[in-house]
């Protein structure tokens, strides 16, 4: 083989094609865009349009809503858990909490801390810290000897409530307006007497 003989597989290389070049391109005129018009142009984006009249997504009613005060939690199994210690990635004697469940690839997310669900099976003794738990995740640690502690999520403050007693937050300083002090006006001096 010598290299005049390399080349790329049948298909591996295609040519751009070059539109609005002559009739015989097959690509000529409107340059594939069909005929004139709005559509025909550059910088146009009609989707969704329908002539002026209600589109169809505006049309359709409205369903359900978004909870902006509900609790954004990482769920987790006790069989999921069950099966991290079998593999050595998670201590069974330390602590279980939202960090070490995250280290071991369990909690994703989880704004508002970890809530424990009792989906499959649990055979190590643990000791959870975690934000929420299922009755029967309670049951389940419990029955093998462990515990479950639940620690209180954060809580949200109301709008126009003030912040927990803590740092002080630094003073605001007022600034005076600064202008150009008006000078005081002179007494008007009396015209001369003239003389007789």
């Amino acid at each position: 083989m010598n290299i005049n003989d390399l080349h790329d597989n049948p298909g591996a290389r295609t040519e751009r094609t070059r539109v609005a070049r002559g009739i015989g391109s097959g690509k000529g005129k409107t340059g594939g865009r069909g005929q004139k018009g709005q559509k025909s142009r550059s910088g146009v984006a009609i989707k969704g349009f329908e002539g002026g009249q209600m589109p169809l997504h505006m049309r359709l009613p409205k369903r359900g809503f978004n909870n902006k005060f509900a609790k954004d939690y990482a769920e987790v199994n006790l069989g999921a858990v069950q099966r991290v210690i079998d593999a050595g990635k998670l201590d069974a004697k330390g602590a279980i909490d939202h960090v070490a469940l995250k280290a071991a690839g369990l909690a994703r997310g989880g704004k508002d801390g970890v809530r424990l669900l009792g989906k499959g099976e649990l055979n190590a003794k643990l000791g959870f810290k975690v934000a929420g738990a299922s009755k029967g995740a309670v049951e389940a640690v419990e029955k093998a000897g462990g515990s479950v502690e639940i620690i209180a999520p954060r809580e949200r403050r109301a709008k126009g409530e003030k912040k927990p007693e803590g740092k002080a937050a630094p003073a605001k300083v007022e600034k005076k307006a600064e202008g150009k002090a008006k000078p005081a006006k002179a007494d008007p001096v009396p015209p001369p007497e003239a003389e007789v």
